[in-house]
C-alpha cells in the first residue's frame, strides 16, 4: 500500500520594503547592502510615496542592480507600468491600484504580481483568482511606517495556507520579537521596514535576527550579543 508524502513547506522568508522616503539613495544604497549581508532576504519592494516618477526610476536603477545581483526579487509598489519600464521583476498592487489582470498584460507571464488584501480571504482569493503570485495580509501589529486601517489576525494565515497554493506574506508591525509566531502561523513571508532601517545595531544586525527568529533561534543570537 503507498502512502502520499505531503511536501514540507519551505521556510518563511523576508521581504524588504524601503522607507516611504528616501532622501538620500546613496545612502540607502549603503543600508540594503548592509541589510542583504545579514542573511537572507527573498525580495525588495520599492515603495516610495508621492514622489516624481524621475525619482522613483533612478531608485529603481540604484537599488535593482544591487538587489537582483543577489537573487533578490525587485517588487514597484503600485505601479505596474512603472515596474515594466524600469525592468522590475513585479509589481505589488493595492486594492485601488489597478487590476491583477492589466498588470499581467503589461508585466507578462513571468512578472510577479502581488496584491494586498488586508484582513480578507475573500479579496485574497479573488486575487488568487486573477493570477496574482502572492497574497499580502495585515497589518498584523501596530506600525509607523504607514496608517493602519485593517488588523488582521494570525489565523487568517493559517486558514489561507490549509486551504490555498497561492503564497502569502504577512506585514505590519513587524520584527524580530514577532516574526516566529507569523511564520508559524502559515506566514510565507514576512515583509518588514522599519524593523530593518531603524534597528539601532544597524541593517545587516537586523536581517541576522530576523532570520534567526523565523529559524526560531532568536534567544540564541541575544544571548551571544547578536
Amino acid at each position: 500500500m503507498s502512502t502520499t508524502t505531503v511536501p514540507a513547506r519551505p521556510p518563511c522568508r523576508l521581504y524588504l520594503i524601503t522607507p516611504p522616503a528616501v532622501p538620500d539613495l546613496t545612502a540607502f544604497a549603503g543600508q540594503f547592502v548592509q541589510a542583504l549581508e545579514g542573511g537572507d532576504v527573498a525580495a525588495l519592494q520599492i515603495r516610495l510615496k508621492e514622489v516624481p516618477d524621475a525619482e522613483v526610476r533612478r531608485a529603481v536603477e540604484v537599488l535593482a542592480p544591487i538587489a537582483q545581483a543577489r537573487d533578490v526579487a525587485v517588487i514597484l509598489n503600485d505601479r505596474a507600468d512603472l515596474a515594466k519600464s524600469t525592468g522590475c521583476d513585479g509589481v505589488h498592487l493595492g486594492q485601488q491600484d489597478g487590476s491583477v489582470a492589466d498588470a499581467r498584460r503589461l508585466l507578462g507571464p513571468n512578472g510577479m504580481i502581488g496584491v494586498t488584501c488586508h484582513d480578507s480571504r475573500h479579496l485574497a482569493m479573488e486575487a488568487a483568482e486573477a493570477g496574482a503570485d502572492y497574497v499580502a495580509f495585515g497589518a498584523f501589529f501596530p506600525t509607523t511606517t504607514k496608517t493602519v486601517e485593517y488588523t488582521a489576525s494570525p489565523d487568517v494565515l493559517t486558514i489561507w495556507q490549509e486551504t490555498m497554493e497561492v503564497p502569502c506574506v504577512a506585514i505590519g508591525g513587524i520584527d524580530a520579537t514577532n516574526a516566529r509566531t507569523l511564520a508559524e502561523a502559515g506566514a510565507d513571508f514576512v515583509a518588514v521596514s522599519g524593523a530593518v532601517w531603524s534597528y539601532p545595531a544597524g541593517p545587516a544586525e537586523a536581517v541576522r535576527a530576523l532570520n534567526a527568529a523565523l529559524r526560531g533561534e532568536l534567544q540564541g543570537i541575544l544571548k551571544s550579543g547578536g
